[in-house]
């Protein structure tokens, strides 16, 4: 076979390149050439400029750092060069064949034309690279998307007044005939209304005789815009979604409406008005959906966790307006405060509550009765909207997160004096914390005292360090990922705790040496980059890492959604590509390096 036309077959079965359309891939592979790389055989060193992307078609390359540190191996179907390419810089790392090699080498003028003219090429090089921004659009909708999952139904057979019955129990405007035949039509409100009311149908009849059995419906992968012009133009409101194994959904005219609504502002507004619990709780059910939608439309993860963190701070500050309003007013001045993901502003699709409260010092005994009512009145309402109680009671709560400041001076004092395992737990919870209602001069002198007495206490700072260590990188041997080995998640990864909470660590570590004032992660990774705790290199290293890590992790929720399952953090490594597994693996090794470089105090990492 003529090379260019071997080149068009290899590449055909490679991501993202069996995207293109095929003269874009015939002419693409007629650019490229084929390199047998010897044993030991460098393609390009620390320093070099990158002329070409690398696609590995036989063998092994080794990429290391500018330290000469493994960073991973790559076999067959793998990419390397791209990071020079897309930053248009010179070699940050070295790459060297470990056994006799094949590679493409793909030039970089015709790299970028692929990244600038194919947003699938894009995309898969450059994850932080958003798709086109559609916002909240219908246009950028698909019907799976929106669709309700598991409509009502009932049988051809059933009598007309038990179908009524249900439609009014559920509170919905239609109802689908299905039996395990399939489906076979829909009933709706005005059906009832034209052929049963007026039209004299006995409402003990099947409810076959009044459905419509030829519906028009659509298939889940079609656009919500496919929806509304059929609407319009039919005169329809509701849209069953069915494939080749029968119902799926159905789509109505509040669907869309909903749609066209829904944002972080519509949730925050609807909360913020809420008479009670119940009522913002209708509100917070629907922040799977928004997660999707934002996630969708493109946006970074700091900005999706920030907006889904809002929505928790205002239903927060909300029930503590509730409680006011039923217990009357405050005794003595007092500040709410957020730790754990709430505390940095990281909240996702899943999420518990982390609070405690700190009161003014001018309170009595008599008093505290008045705050622990407060505080079970606003976790009971938290827990009402989906934030589940803290497994380890870190909530106001408990009476010894309710108390008056100097106790909270008190315990950060031990806390820094006296580093056992309890103390640097609860230490790393509570350097987290952020005021979300009350009195936020209750907490502005503890925060720079803390920080300043930590930073000096070398002894606290080391055994904090310790304990940051705790959480790992879930790499294997050789160039493996190290999946969980029994239990329900077996053979999958832990993206929260063995992904993003070793990044958080680092960042709270940071802020300690620092005295940095952030709380949320990324910005305690700007701040220490700014700082010089961090090398310009390893810094962005480590920011690019926790971005893909994060990312990923929201990525993973939006499909377990949308598959109308909870939203998790336990990815089957399985489900990726050969390049996303060596992507996050070479993230996993930033991590570690950078665990490696705090541990060992080496001084401005990376």
């Amino acid at each position: 076979m003529p090379l260019p036309a071997a080149l068009t077959q290899f590449l055909a079965s490679v991501h993202p390149y069996d995207s293109l359309p095929d003269p874009v891939l015939a002419h693409v592979a007629q650019q490229c050439a084929l390199h047998n790389v010897a044993v030991d055989e460098r393609l390009f060193s620390l320093g070099d400029t990158v002329s070409s992307l690398y696609i590995i078609v036989s063998g092994e390359i080794e990429i290391t750092d500018e330290a000469g540190v493994q960073l991973s191996i790559l076999g067959s179907r793998n990419s390397f060069g791209e990071r020079a390419l897309l930053r248009g810089e010179r070699a940050s790392r070295s790459a060297r064949a470990t056994s006799a090699s094949e590679v493409i080498a793909l030039p970089a003028e015709v790299f970028h034309q692929l990244i600038d003219q194919h947003e699938s090429v894009a995309r898969f090089f450059d994850r932080r690279r958003p798709p086109p921004r559609t916002g909240n659009s219908l246009a950028s909708l698909t019907v799976e998307q929106l669709m309700t999952r598991a409509p009502v139904t009932c049988t051809p057979e059933t009598p007309i007044r038990d179908a009524a019955a249900l439609m009014h129990r559920h509170h919905i405007s239609s109802i689908c005939i299905c039996d395990p035949d399939g489906f076979h039509g829909i009933v709706t409100l005005r059906d009832l209304n034209s052929k049963v009311i007026v039209g004299g149908i006995d409402p003990l009849e099947p409810i076959s005789g009044i459905m419509t059995e030829d519906v028009l419906t659509l298939a889940p992968q079609a656009l919500v815009t496919d929806v509304l012009h059929l609407m319009v133009e039919r005169n329809i409101h509701h849209v069953p979604i069915v494939n080749e194994r029968g119902l799926l959904g159905i789509v109505t005219q509040t669907d869309l409406t909903r749609a066209q609504a829904l944002s972080s502002a519509d949730l925050v507004g609807r909360i913020a008005r809420a008479e009670d619990a119940s009522e913002m709780a209708r509100a917070t059910a629907q922040i799977p959906q928004l997660l999707v939608q934002l996630v969708e439309a493109g946006n970074r993860h700091e900005v999706i966790t920030r907006l889904i963190t809002d929505i928790a701070d205002i239903a927060t500050r909300r029930l503590l307006s509730l409680a006011e309003a039923q217990l009357g007013p405050p005794p003595v001045p007092y500040l709410w405060l957020a730790c754990g993901s709430q505390g940095r502003q990281e909240q996702t699709g899943v999420s518990d509550q982390d609070n405690c409260l700190i009161l003014s010092d001018d309170l009595t005994d008599a008093q505290m009765p008045y705050f622990a009512k407060l505080a079970r009145f606003v976790s009971d309402g938290l827990d009402r909207c989906g934030y589940f109680y803290c497994p380890g009671d870190m909530m106001a709560t408990n009476p010894r997160w309710c108390q008056p400041l100097r106790v909270w001076r008190g315990y950060f004092q031990t806390w820094i004096a006296k580093p056992d395992p309890e103390a640097q737990m609860l230490a790393s919870v509570m350097f987290d914390l952020r005021p979300i209602g009350g009195d936020k001069s209750l907490f502005d002198h503890l925060q720079s005292d803390t920080l300043e007495a930590a930073a000096k206490n070398s002894i606290f700072t080391a055994h904090m360090i310790s304990n940051s260590l705790k959480h790992q990188p879930p790499l294997g041997l050789l160039r493996g990922l190290a999946t969980i080995r029994s239990g329900d998640h077996r053979d999958e990864l832990d993206l929260k705790h063995n992904g993003v909470v070793p990044v958080v660590d680092l960042g709270r570590i940071y802020t300690l040496q620092g005295r940095l004032r952030p709380v949320n992660t990324r910005a305690r990774l700007e701040a220490a980059l700014a700082a010089g705790l961090l090398s310009a290199s390893g810094g962005a290293d480590l920011l690019d890492a926790y971005d893909l890590i994060a990312s990923m992790r929201l990525e993973l929720q939006t499909k377990q959604i949308k598959a109308g399952q909870a939203a998790g953090n336990y990815l089957n490594p399985s489900s990726l590509s050969d390049f996303e597994r060596s992507h996050l693996r070479n993230a996993f090794v930033v991590v570690k390096t950078m665990q490696s470089a705090v541990g060992s105090g080496t001084g401005t990492l990376g």
